[in-house]
């Protein structure tokens, strides 16, 4: 998909947006962006690279905490996938069954991460 985005900018940049709504639909509920601003569950911001279960403040389950995951975009497509399935005991129990969405989700936080 990326590929896509150096011959075709604007599906990029689109990718992005609809990566954006799909976070805010789908995540943002739980999830903030905003560093140090944990809600149900721990802000995203810097996850790309971040160990599991490390944002201080956060609540975790003791599955979570001790799996040894450290989220980079394989792990998180798995993670958001089936959070159960991957790591048994989670207390995250949303998934995104849709690869697309999936795709579009972890796009942008790689991409919020940059910014």
């Amino acid at each position: 998909m990326a590929a896509a985005g150096l011959l075709l900018p604007g599906a990029a940049s689109a990718q992005q947006a609809d990566g954006e709504r799909l976070f805010r639909q789908r995540c943002g509920t739980c999830h903030s962006l905003e560093p140090g601003q944990n809600r149900t569950g721990p802000y995203l911001s810097g996850v790309i690279t971040r160990k599991a279960g490390s944002v201080e403040g956060a609540r975790y389950s003791a599955a979570l905490r001790e799996s040894g995951i450290v989220w980079e975009g394989g792990t998180l497509n798995t993670f958001l996938a089936a959070p159960r399935q991957m790591v048994p005991g989670t207390s995250m129990t949303v998934g995104v069954p849709n690869a697309a969405q999936r795709a579009a989700i972890i796009g942008y936080l790689e991409g919020a991460v940059a910014q």
